[in-house]
């Protein structure tokens, strides 16, 4: 059975007994304590939480999860997977465990012919939690379960939690018996591997707190009611219904790995180390594409970095069979045809995805060209220190500055005989990790409790928003958080967060700014109102401080935005929805949109793109976007359901999380986006739009900046008053400056070579007075001295090389000089073969004198160079640079 009909079968057989089908959401977490989905419950758990009621008491889904603490041992064991889709069972309040018990084993044992997946009854083991008699009761006596089937385990068994605060519970999980060559009998609190798990049923019943691994938490009390979260493991179950030994063999992965023996050559099977980087293949490039199809692009930080770093592992593990040239392009198109059957978006979005795969493809090979230079001066550096190995930051630099995953850090500084400080490099990441999440977590929740802002929403509800129609209000103060604490009430001079039942501010999301302005409460007390959030879905945070008074709970309040705020930030935001219209116009669908942010005046616009959009085109984009301005559009917003807006050809945002009821922006007949944002009611009241220019800020992803309305008109007055003064200057006409600029240039660059040459002739003469003056140390002739401020490295590096090629015969010769350059201290020294086979090499010279300069180097034995920070060192690095030498013949 393949894994499409896997998925089939499960959402049917649920659908016909009540469930709402619920379609996977996007791998991009909306929960600032997680990067990516990592189990099918996370997009239900604020239903779990009760801080938002669920659509239905009964739902199924089969949610597409990546889980990466791992990554490293993917491709060593079978087992590993970093992507993997998980098919469940939800009960928000519902049935419990009788009747998710049920469901389990129905479709379980069902025949083929009737729905289910044909699994004989008595392979099936069951576990249960230590002390829940009720599961095992309703297996042995409502199931028929044997009892010597069914096993007991504790907390790191049947206990389950995201690994974060939130829902958890008890479980029962049902284990398949592969057989006798799998391993010895048992059951599977004996032998996992020959009794796989394949389902996982959670009685959510508590909450959890923090804590470290699966059993040191502390569980916080109930939930608000008894669910149910289920879990199937599709490739798991395929495994067994396909008759094959791991999940790299079933369908979805297998057709990779077989890819790759096209274009390597290389048989899975053959040996060991290729059948681990056939794995780590399958694996990574099936989870790139469909990171990168919910629009997760290639970067330093966060999913990008998970992704960048599992793209580049796979690509490695090509060259390492053997590939020489670009592979990704086949290997993303056999997951695309494989995986599209499951998920249709991926053949629809194949060019976007294929460009930014493919530019990431480019960026890394060369890369691995760079970052091998840096690799080999600090393997240099390292032994020339008696060192043996590489240090932690060494590595974190060849990984964060030119994504050098760490095992080819590893691999190639064992083929130099050093190791790696992996504890040290490890301790770099994680603190990058913790700053990234703790930055985004704080952003949200300003370090408040998250409990504190459920506790408001339980008691209150969502907050009302009213922006859309008026931009002032009367409504009453619901929830009080001091220094992110819950209180009654707040004094002058406290920073406070406000929740209101009803509110016009708007919260900053999908790009849009925070609106800002003051609450004025009938008791004159003020709030000012910096900043809005949304820390739980539905609950407006108003942060700011109390500029005077009292503020209480329950107290009546009149809340106004800052108009011109707004206004401007609402020009940009429609600006922005042009100006995505029109690039795609331009550069065709996957121009999509990577993230913007919109605010007063001025936006910026992040899209897809493999390569530099051209200045002529971003001329067009910038006119088509005026000219639609001149049109006068209206700009209109509209409510219907997810699947109308997509057939009336709605654009959405990549990595959005929209409900079944969505808000349609329509401008006119030039663009329609889903939006929740604001927005101006005409065209026209945007004045211009100015696009600044367009930059790189990851691989196949680029920046537009622009200005818009009174921005933009300033930035232009500004633009001519300069033009005006160019004019003056050059006595041309403005049309005429291209050209008289670029000859006035032209000639200063002429200009510039002559005296450049100048310098070099002059330097170089000084070579034979040098070379003729050097020192006589115990037979090796010493040349050490400065030269003029301002002689570049190139010409230091010539004037040394000729000296040292002026001193005669076979005598040792060392030649180091000094200068000043662009006020930093600079020396270059050379030794000849009769010097080196004294014992004197520059790169050991160099790092003397850089040392003394308050700096470093490096380079090779006969020639080496270096630098610093203090350029009246220079006579006390001359002097170390004599004593070395005399020390060392």
């Amino acid at each position: 059975m393949e894994s499409a009909e896997i998925r089939r079968r499960w959402l049917s057989f649920f659908e016909e007994r009540g469930h709402a089908v619920v379609p996977s959401a996007s791998l991009i977490a909306d929960d600032p304590t997680l990067l990516l989905v990592n189990a099918g419950m996370v997009p239900f758990k604020p239903y779990f939480l009760g801080e938002t009621k669920p659509p239905a008491p009964r739902a199924t889904s089969v949610q597409k999860c990546v889980r990466t603490p791992d990554i490293e041992e993917v491709g060593k064991t079978t087992r590993h997977g970093t992507f993997f889709q998980m098919c469940g069972n939800f009960s928000f309040g519902d049935y419990f465990k009788e009747g998710a018990i049920k469901y389990a084993w129905e479709l379980l044992t069902s025949s083929v012919a009737d729905g289910g997946y044909g699994l004989e009854p008595e392979k099936l083991w069951i576990t249960v939690y230590l002390d829940d008699d009720e599961a095992e009761t309703i297996w042995r006596e409502k199931i028929g379960v044997p009892a010597e089937r069914i096993q007991r385990l504790g907390k790191k068994d049947n206990f389950w939690s995201m690994g974060v605060p939130g829902p958890c519970g008890p479980c029962s999980e049902i284990n398949y018996d592969r057989g006798p060559d799998f391993g010895v009998e048992g059951g599977p609190a004996v032998n996992d591997e020959r009794y796989v798990e394949i389902w996982n049923l959670v009685f959510m019943q508590y909450e959890r707190g923090a804590g470290d691994g699966k059993e040191d938490f502390p569980i916080l009390g109930d939930l608000p009611s008894k669910n149910i979260d289920t879990g199937l493991g599709l490739e798991r179950l395929a495994m067994i219904l396909q008759g094959v030994q791991n999940m790299y063999e079933t369908d979805t992965l297998r057709v990779v790995m077989d890819k790759a023996t096209e274009l390597t050559g290389v048989r899975y099977g053959a040996a060991q180390n290729t059948d681990v980087s056939m794995r780590v293949v399958a694996d990574h490039i099936r989870t790139s594409v469909m990171l990168i199809g919910d629009g997760v692009t290639p970067g330093n930080e966060g999913r990008g970095y998970v992704l960048r770093r599992i793209m580049r592992r796979a690509i490695r593990n090509m060259r390492l069979m053997g590939a020489t040239g670009p592979v990704v392009q086949d290997l993303v198109d056999v997951v695309i045809n494989t995986m599209g059957q499951q998920y249709p978006e991926l053949v629809t979005d194949r060019k976007r995805i294929e460009t930014v795969a493919l530019a990431e493809e480019a960026a890394f090979l060369k890369a691995v060209k760079g970052g091998t230079n840096i690799l080999d001066t600090a393997v240099s550096e390292t032994k020339a220190a008696g060192g043996t190995v590489l240090s932690g930051d060494k590595a974190f630099l060849l990984h964060d500055t030119w994504g050098f995953p760490i095992d080819l850090t590893l691999e190639m500084a064992a083929e130099q005989g050093l190791s790696v400080d992996e504890p040290g490099f490890r301790r770099l990441m994680q603190e990058q990790r913790d700053r990234a999440k703790a930055d985004a977590k704080a952003k949200k929740t300003g370090h408040a409790d998250m409990s504190a802002y459920r506790e408001i929403a339980d008691g209150s509800g969502a907050t009302e928003f009213t922006g859309y129609a008026t931009t002032q209000g009367e409504s009453t103060i619901v929830g009080l958080l001091v220094n992110g604490v819950s209180a009654p009430a707040a004094s002058e001079g406290d920073e406070v967060e406000v929740v209101l039942d009803r509110t016009p501010f708007y919260a900053e999301g999908g790009g849009q700014l925070a609106d800002q302005g003051r609450i004025k409460l009938d008791s004159g007390a003020v709030i000012v109102v910096r900043d809005v959030q949304q820390p739980v879905p539905g609950v407006s945070v108003h942060k700011g401080s109390v500029q005077v008074g009292e503020v209480t709970v329950g107290a009546s309040a009149y809340a106004a935005i800052d108009v011109s705020r707004r206004r401007a930030i609402a020009r940009a935001h429609s600006a922005t929805h042009l100006t995505h219209q029109a690039l795609r116009d331009a550069l065709g669908p996957t121009a999509a949109q990577a993230g913007s942010e919109n605010s007063p005046g001025r936006f910026r616009f992040d899209f897809g793109s493999p390569n530099a959009v051209p200045g002529t085109v971003l001329t067009d984009v910038e006119q088509k976007i005026n000219d639609v301005l001149s049109r006068e559009l209206d700009v209109t917003a509209e409510i219907m359901s997810i699947d109308e807006a997509k057939k009336q050809g709605a654009i959405a945002e990549f990595g959005e999380k929209y409900g079944e009821r969505v808000r349609v922006v329509t401008i006119g007949d030039f663009s329609k986006e889903l939006c929740g944002g604001t927005h101006v009611g005409n065209t026209a009241q945007l004045g211009l739009v100015k696009l600044l220019g367009e930059s790189s800020i990851g691989s196949g992803v680029r920046r537009v900046e622009a200005l818009v309305g009174v921005d933009a008109y300033n930035f232009l007055a500004k633009e001519h008053t300069v033009v005006a003064q160019l004019q003056e200057l050059v006595k041309g006409r403005p049309e005429e400056l291209p050209e008289k600029i670029a000859s006035m240039l032209g000639k200063l660059k002429d200009a510039e070579k002559e005296i450049e040459k100048f310098r070099a002739e002059k330097v170089l003469q000084a070579a034979a007075g040098l070379a003729a003056g050097a020192q006589d140390i115990r037979g090796v002739a010493l040349v050490v001295g400065s030269v003029p401020d301002g002689t570049g490295a190139d010409d230091l590096r010539k004037l040394v090389l000729d000296v040292r090629g002026r001193i005669q015969g076979d005598r040792p010769a060392v030649v180091a000089l000094f200068t000043t350059a662009n006020d930093r201290p600079l020396t270059v020294i050379a030794t000849n073969e009769a010097a080196r086979e004294r014992g004197l090499k520059a790169g050991d010279l160099v790092r003397t004198a850089a040392k003394t300069l308050g700096g470093g180097g490096g380079g090779k034995p006969d020639v080496a160079q270096g630098g610093g920070q203090n350029p009246a060192a220079i006579p006390d690095a001359i002097a170390a640079v004599e004593r070395l030498v005399v020390e060392t013949v």
